[in-house]
């Protein structure tokens, strides 16, 4: 099989590893997440070959995904290709496979295709997914926000449940399909649950004439004692009392004990909701099998310079590595992640590696409009003005101009007008896919046939 990866190089058994005298280094960077492509950038137009492998074709900004979920941003807005944002660096090739082994004696990324990638370096940042702590079978029933594709039919969903309550006549039933599930009270759920709450109030209420979007009920479940866990208690209670203002139920200390179909069980108690959305923890994606040791979560266990120990030249970073720094693990956020990257490609470019140390750059939620928390060292700001900060940073963490000139103005807009952006159903959704299981009455289908249109990363 040849080379996968570089065009016109010859077959990988004349590769030489490590480099020869006189040839750059080859490094090898699988995952094109905010710590892959930091470290790409870091080393891009340098004499080092950069090889950047991932199995999608975009970079996304995944803090942003629950809003392409509630409608408030198109996919476009919030991923860029990776071959559009490395194409200035001359030193760097851009491979799209999904990588299904290692082969460090050989030196070696094993690609699905059968293909393979010989490296000098490997850098290992393939990201996470979502946590079902034993219970995979439960994703289909409650998904979590990880792609667009994820986003997609989260936000079909929803959408579809309010069509189908429009339509319905049996109050039990309609009730179901007004309601929506979250588990997990972390940024990513607290967000999800204010999103959803002025989804339902604020702009669907003008579009409906048989319900009452006040009548739509979102549950946020959390397991432990407090939403937002990782800030000040403070920020936790304003978080809570932010959330019951928009009418979100919080229940503190409550577990799930079983997904089905249309059904999450809650502390014993069965609640139907025609859309369950998952958030509750993370592991990393797949390490075990690439062969490597981790922590309880998945993550390959690093040392203080990010490389794994017993293995030459090979680190890991983001969501994919397990760094603790005083006494505890690095949190799975971006800025980790952007900074582990950008600190390898300096030592990568320097050739000689040095111990990583994380600064906190600030931890944000925003639980809906005008309401946030901010926290930095001793600050610890909440309300309008760290709202104002959230949408300052996660604008200055987007790819390029166009996207934070994009994003910036329709925030500006939709922050004057409570209008949202494309509210489409994708026509590939089911027609069952509030998960309620239930076919209408013949009665009941007149309005369901919309007129749906297919999205694509271009926009919707």
């Amino acid at each position: 099989m040849p080379d996968h990866a570089i065009p016109d190089r010859p077959p990988s058994s004349v590769d030489r590893t490590p480099a020869a005298v006189g040839e750059a280094r080859h490094v090898v960077i699988v995952g094109a997440g905010f710590g892959g492509l930091a470290c790409a950038q870091a080393l891009a137009g340098s004499e080092v070959r950069v090889t950047v492998v991932d199995r999608r074709n975009h970079h996304l900004f995944q803090p942003l995904l629950y809003q392409v979920a509630t409608a408030a941003l198109s996919p476009a807005d919030i991923a860029s290709p990776i071959r559009s944002i490395l194409s200035r660096a001359a030193n760097i090739d851009v491979v799209m496979g999904e990588v299904r082994a290692m082969d460090h004696a050989e030196r070696r990324v094993l690609l699905a295709d059968g293909g393979h990638i010989p490296y000098d370096t490997l850098v290992l940042a393939t990201g996470s997914v979502y946590n079902y702590f034993g219970h995979d079978e439960w994703a289909r029933h409650a998904p979590g926000l990880k792609s667009i594709r994820d986003a997609r039919r989260l936000r079909a969903r929803l959408l579809r449940s309010f069509e189908e309550a429009e339509s319905c006549a049996v109050s039990g039933r309609r009730s179901a399909l007004l309601t929506t599930v979250i588990v997990g009270g972390g940024p990513t759920g607290v967000e999800m649950a204010g999103a959803v709450a002025e989804l339902a109030r604020f702009t669907l209420r003008r579009d409906f004439r048989r319900i009452d979007s006040h009548e739509a009920r979102i549950i946020l479940v959390e397991a432990g004692p407090r939403l937002l866990a990782a800030l000040s208690p403070e920020s936790s209670d304003y978080a809570a009392t932010s959330l019951h203002r928009l009418g979100v139920e919080v229940r503190l200390g409550a577990k799930v004990t079983d997904v089905s179909e249309g059904a999450v069980t809650i502390d014993g108690a069965q609640v139907e909701a025609a859309t369950l959305i998952w958030a509750a923890g993370i592991r990393a994606l797949e390490p075990a099998s690439l062969g490597f040791d981790v922590d309880r979560a998945g993550r390959i266990e690093v040392a203080d310079d990010l490389s794994v120990p017993g293995l030459a030249d090979v680190f890991a970073l983001g969501d994919a590595a397990s760094f603790r720094q005083d006494d505890g693990p690095l949190p799975a956020l971006a800025q980790v992640a952007r900074q582990q990257g950008t600190h390898l490609g300096q030592a990568l470019l320097a050739g000689t590696t040095r111990p990583f140390r994380y600064v906190s750059r600030g931890d944000t939620a925003v639980i809906g409009r005008h309401a946030a928390v901010f926290e930095t060292g001793r600050w610890r700001l909440r309300g309008r003005f760290a709202w104002f900060l959230w949408a300052l940073v996660h604008i200055y963490l987007l790819i390029g101009f166009e996207k934070r000139l994009q994003v910036g103005l329709k925030w500006l807009w939709r922050y004057a007008t409570f209008e949202r952006g494309a509210r489409l159903i994708d026509e590939e959704e089911p027609a069952t896919r509030s998960g309620l299981g239930h076919s209408l009455p013949d009665g009941e289908q007149r309005g369901r046939r919309l007129g749906t249109a297919r999205e694509s990363m271009d926009g919707d």
